[in-house]
C-alpha cells in the first residue's frame, strides 16, 4: 500500500469523467446550431463553383433541416443496449461528421 505504485485518491473514488447521461437544452442548440454552420460553408463552397471529391462528398449528407432528432443527438455503437448513444459520449465529437449511420439503426 505505501510506495510508488500505492493507488491515488482520484483513482480510488471510481468515477473519474463526470460526462451527463443525456444532452440538455443549450447543447442540444449548440449541435443544430454547429450542423447548421456546417451546412452554410458546403453551401458556400458549391456556390463559388469549386469542384473536389470533398465536396461531392458533403453535398451527399443530409442537412440539418432533413435529419431526425435520432441522428442529431444519437450515434450508431454496436457495444451500447440498443444499438445507439448519445453523441456527446464520441471523442471529439464536435469536430467529426457524425451525420450517417448505418442503414436500419
Amino acid at each position: 500500500m505505501f510506495g510508488a505504485f500505492r493507488p491515488s485518491q482520484p483513482s480510488m473514488v471510481g468515477l473519474l469523467w463526470k460526462t451527463p447521461w443525456k444532452l440538455s437544452r443549450t447543447r442540444k442548440a449548440n449541435v443544430r446550431a454547429r450542423l447548421k454552420q456546417v451546412d452554410s460553408v458546403i453551401q458556400a463552397v458549391k456556390d463559388s463553383g469549386v469542384q473536389c471529391a470533398a465536396l461531392t462528398k458533403a453535398l451527399e449528407l443530409p442537412k440539418e433541416n432533413e435529419m431526425p432528432a435520432r441522428d442529431k443527438y444519437t450515434v450508431f455503437s454496436r457495444h451500447a443496449k440498443g444499438y445507439r448513444k448519445g453523441i456527446h459520449k464520441v471523442p471529439k465529437w464536435t469536430r467529426l461528421t457524425l451525420r450517417t449511420n448505418p442503414k436500419g439503426f
